[in-house]
């Protein structure tokens, strides 16, 4: 299996420099003599985008294909310490690829109604469920200030604490790239 085989994309979209950086990185991994090579052999990705968080800081979010979220999950604490360690300097978040139906309009005939997980309010909550991972979510709060502009504080569980303490700040901007929503990250007293 060659490194562009590693890439989902639509026909006519080819992949980008960072896509294929990330794509070798999987491929350099799959034929190293790591605990997760042969699980990681079936698996994909569709995309990947690099965030800048401060000067000093960039978060790598990769986009997976959805079917292989649970696979992705099985290994993610050890995929991920392995891809930090080979891009130095990056924050790396996985995120599975979901799609987001429009409500439907009076005039437009669909042909099925809008399943619940492609409404716009659900994928925002799956995509904060797939930043925070391994860790749980314990707790969510709407935040309203008196300007009127919200913020979702979001509490996380205790157990992942030092793995999860230095991404706090990627996480919150990860998020607020992806929905365009404000987003507050601590961990549950």
């Amino acid at each position: 299996m060659s490194v562009s085989e590693k890439i989902i994309k639509p026909n006519p979209k080819k992949p980008s420099e960072l896509e294929l950086s990330v794509a070798q990185t999987f491929y350099d991994i799959e034929h190293s003599r790591s605990t997760i090579n042969k699980h990681i052999a079936p698996l994909k990705l569709t995309g990947a985008k690099e965030f800048e968080i401060s000067s000093k800081q960039k978060a790598l979010t990769i986009f997976i294909p959805f079917p292989q979220l649970a696979a992705y999950h099985r290994i993610q604490p050890q995929l991920v310490a392995e891809l930090e360690k080979k891009l130095t300097g990056k924050h790396v978040l996985i995120v599975a690829k979901r799609r987001i139906i429009p409500k439907p309009k009076r005039g437009h005939k669909y042909t099925q109604p809008r399943p619940r997980t492609r409404t716009l309010a659900n994928v925002h909550e799956r995509i904060l469920d797939d930043l925070c991972y391994p860790a749980e979510i314990v707790g969510k709060r709407i935040r309203y200030r008196l300007d009127g502009s919200k913020i979702l504080k979001v509490q996380l569980d205790n157990k992942v604490k030092n793995d999860l303490k230095p991404k706090l700040e990627s996480l919150r901007a990860v998020y607020q790239k992806l929905t365009g929503k404000q987003a507050a990250f601590e961990f549950a007293a």
